[in-house]
């Protein structure tokens, strides 16, 4: 029923920064809990941050400082704000949303931070 759709990836240098889009199909208050993910290469996935319908957030201990993430409920998204990029940080970034009818996944996108 719902549909995610991520945009902002891209390459940069270490230090640059990137935003992150999800673009929901519907009210984003369908979906209690919405949050990125990340997989570097030839790892698992990882949680990077949540945040609820009330606004509450949640970030891994290694980006708190760094990313910020936030929601717009009237345009139905919500965005990941990074700064401060370092290698480690290269990875698919997954949006994916948790509604009392599903958990549902963005398609990726791709960031990759490099000299």
């Amino acid at each position: 029923q719902v549909q995610l759709v991520e945009s902002g990836g891209g390459s940069v240098q270490p230090g640059g920064s990137l935003r992150l889009s999800c673009a929901s199909s519907g009210s984003i208050f369908r979906l209690h809990v919405m949050g990125w993910y990340r997989q570097p290469p030839g790892l698992q996935r990882e949680l990077v941050a949540t945040i609820t319908e009330g606004g509450s957030t949640t970030y891994a201990d290694s980006i708190k400082e760094r990313f910020t993430i936030s929601r717009d409920n009237r345009k139905n998204m919500i965005f990941l704000q990074m700064n401060s990029l370092e290698p480690a940080d290269t990875a698919v970034y997954y949006c994916n949303g948790v509604g009392n009818w599903g958990e549902y996944w963005g398609q990726g996108t791709q960031v990759t931070v490099s000299s």
